[in-house]
């Protein structure tokens, strides 16, 4: 997890766009967390910067679809999607080729 977050913050840096780099890195980490919870690991992590929008996506072993949960307000887990809706401007996910999932969120850089 420290190290996406290292990647994002290094990334953005030098890039320019280091205004955005805690939201970015709150949002890699929800992302990351869910790869490696309920996904079979990340596969891959990848940034996308076009014009003001910043690109985070994590890519993993599974096809089934993320579902941001309404957790109870003990729950301990099942708030990380609903974090990701909070901070991007929109999120989503596709499968990639025949076993791959990619999750990605949009952020205004």
């Amino acid at each position: 997890m420290a190290s996406a977050r290292r990647f994002v913050d290094r990334t953005l840096t030098g890039w320019g766009a280091d205004r955005v780099a805690f939201e970015a890195q709150l949002v890699v980490s929800e992302l990351v967390t869910n790869a490696m919870r309920h996904g079979g690991g990340v596969v891959q992590l990848r940034l996308l910067g076009h014009g003001p929008e910043l690109a985070c996506v994590v890519t993993d072993h599974s096809r089934v679809p993320p579902i941001a949960a309404s957790p109870d307000i003990f729950a301990e887990f099942g708030r990380g999607l609903r974090l990701v809706e909070a901070l991007s401007t929109n999120w989503g996910w596709i499968i990639a080729g025949t076993r791959d999932k990619l999750v990605w969120a949009v952020l205004a850089a």
